[in-house]
């Protein structure tokens, strides 16, 4: 007989509760025997999808940068140059402090934010993916995401291998991006609904955007090493950006903790080779655990991809407990178990795209998706650009 390992995620709770569960299977003192594999017969396509996904997402931003950046130099120029389009609001997506502000506006006033609404629309979309489906917009939609994925992947090529941090270093390292997703919070949370409007349209807040993009076009010599220090440390290491600094992915991810869907190990089925954990972008001990509960797990699949046996790894709702229809009481099938809990990759693509599209559309067609800015006001703003201060400042 095979020994069970005991999860050690975090959310185990001692006594007879843990000990009822069948997703924490209960250690043994028999010796361990290598499992007979019983190979997968279904294809996974998960990283097909999922790259599928996030080529159309890089080249829908880089859409609206083009256009967006068309846009700006129409009104920097006085119309001489440019073109004369509606701005695209998608941009929006890339103002995630001015997302938080709309949010906490909306909650406390129940009314829709006048700037940027766009953002917080987004926001919400991206938060909605986490409480369903864990951080799945991070590795299936963030273009940052893509570019960190993609360095670490061209690192691993060139060079056979990736470094990988130790845990006492790992540890408080990811702790930095809670740090400064606390600090943003910590401000936010201080304004009153009044303050947050007022922010929002003062001249610095109406062209948040159009900072943004002057952001990138003006670069500082400060701001271009540190970026190009943190492209380098990307090659080396999987996921420098999003493990240690990114402020909007800690966020996602506290949210979610909350999601029902998670990766799974069934031990029963479980060969123990730990391809699974060696596929983890996030080095999270997949083999090890029954349950992925991580807010570090952003839903990529990378791991169920790797696995060879059927029915051991799954990105699933809970199991089926015996009794239940689909299950033998006392003897209950492998595949049974996981019957109709099992989230197919089709599935998750499929519920990506309706959460974006849903929301997105609602905010189009209910009219709240443009900021309605005259264009009068964009043609004195945005040639002052550099002149509008940060109002704190």
């Amino acid at each position: 007989m095979a020994t069970h390992p005991i999860s050690t995620d975090t959310d185990n709770l001692p006594g007879p509760a843990a000990e009822q569960s069948p997703e924490r299977p209960v250690a043994t003192s028999e010796t361990k025997t290598k499992k007979k594999l019983i190979r997968r017969t279904d294809a996974n396509n998960s990283q097909k999808l999922r790259r599928i996904f996030q080529f159309a997402f890089v080249a829908l931003n880089l859409y609206l940068g083009v256009v967006f950046y068309m846009w700006t130099l129409y009104y920097e120029t006085g119309g001489t140059r440019g073109w004369n389009v509606e701005r695209p609001a998608g941009v929006e997506g890339w103002l995630p402090i001015a997302a938080l502000m709309n949010l906490k506006y909306a909650i406390l006033t129940q009314a829709i934010p006048k700037i940027h609404p766009a953002a917080m629309f987004l926001l919400v979309a991206f938060l909605t993916m986490s409480v369903l489906l864990k951080k799945s917009f991070c590795s299936w939609l963030c273009p940052v995401g893509t570019l960190s994925e993609y360095l670490w992947k061209f690192g691993r090529k060139v060079f056979h291998t990736n470094i990988k941090v130790h845990r006492y270093a790992d540890i408080p390292l990811r702790g930095l991006k809670y740090l400064l997703l606390g600090f943003f919070v910590y401000i936010i949370g201080e304004m009153s609904a009044i303050a947050l409007a007022q922010f929002l349209e003062t001249p610095y807040g109406i062209i948040a955007d159009v900072k943004m993009l002057n952001f990138f076009r003006d670069m500082s010599d400060t701001a271009l090493l540190v970026i190009t220090v943190l492209v380098a440390l990307s090659i080396f290491i999987q996921n420098v950006w999003c493990r240690y600094l990114c402020p909007y992915g800690a966020l996602l991810g506290i949210i979610s903790m909350l999601s029902p869907a998670k990766i799974r190990r069934d031990a029963d089925a479980c060969i123990d080779c730990a391809k699974c954990a060696k596929a983890c972008p996030s080095s999270l001990p997949v083999d090890k655990l029954v349950k992925i509960q991580s807010a570090e797990c952003t839903a990529c699949m990378e791991c169920v991809a790797a696995c060879p046996a059927e029915d051991a790894l799954q990105f699933a709702l809970p199991p089926r407990r015996a009794g239940e229809p689909g299950t033998q009481p006392g003897n209950p099938a492998i595949a049974a178990r996981w019957k109709s809990r099992t989230l197919q990759p089709w599935a998750v693509a499929a519920a990506i795209a309706l959460v974006f599209f849903g929301i997105v559309g609602y905010a189009k067609i209910s009219g709240h998706w443009q900021t309605n800015i005259p264009s009068s006001v964009y043609m004195e703003l945005v040639p002052r650009a550099a002149e509008s201060g940060h109002p704190g400042m």
